[in-house]
């Protein structure tokens, strides 16, 4: 398979920002197989208006994109931002049309079977979309074949299901131990 996408890429920050460039260094240096693009620690005044900053995501940072991947830590789905940013690249607009969704379970997250995760400690908004059909989840992969293909799949899907972006977006992070 020879398809190169422009791939955003939403985390956490703080926990997982190895996982991050290491995903960057090998399926975009190493392999060649993807463009990526991700909102970085002082990319954003935190002293925007919340609607700003979603606008500015949206259209400086995924506008280019044809599938978002959602690298799945422990805590990622307690962050703001990974839903703002899941929730505004599912939609489409006139200036930017939606992206494909996937979601990538870190070997951080926590459990003790990896055929399994906790529905209630994966990004809400990406759940909806795992259950709707848009989106699929998927644990990491050093493999460049398997992560392509799975990217290709999200994009092919970004326009033959409807997503499901219906949520109430999160007004700040969150710190319970899950969201069910």
């Amino acid at each position: 398979m020879s398809f190169r996408h422009n791939v955003f890429i939403s985390y956490h920050h703080k926990n997982d920002e190895n996982y991050k460039i290491k995903f960057e260094r090998m399926f975009s240096s190493i392999y060649d197989i993807i463009q990526t693009k991700a909102v970085s620690d002082g990319d954003i005044s935190p002293y925007l208006k919340t609607e700003t900053i979603r606008q500015k995501i949206r259209d400086e940072f995924i506008r280019n994109a044809s599938v978002t991947i959602v690298l799945i830590g422990s805590e990622t789905w307690k962050r703001k931002h990974v839903d703002w940013e899941i929730s505004s690249s599912i939609r489409d607009t006139q200036l930017n049309s939606r992206t494909g969704l996937i979601g990538i379970i870190l070997p951080t997250y926590p459990r003790t079977d990896s055929t399994k995760y906790s529905r209630g400690t994966i990004p809400p908004r990406l759940q909806d979309n795992i259950d709707c059909e848009f989106a699929e989840i998927h644990n990491w992969s050093d493999d460049p074949h398997q992560v392509q293909s799975w990217i290709h799949e999200a994009f092919l899907r970004r326009k033959q299901i409807n997503p499901d972006n219906s949520r109430v977006m999160f007004a700040q992070n969150r710190s319970n131990s899950n969201w069910r």
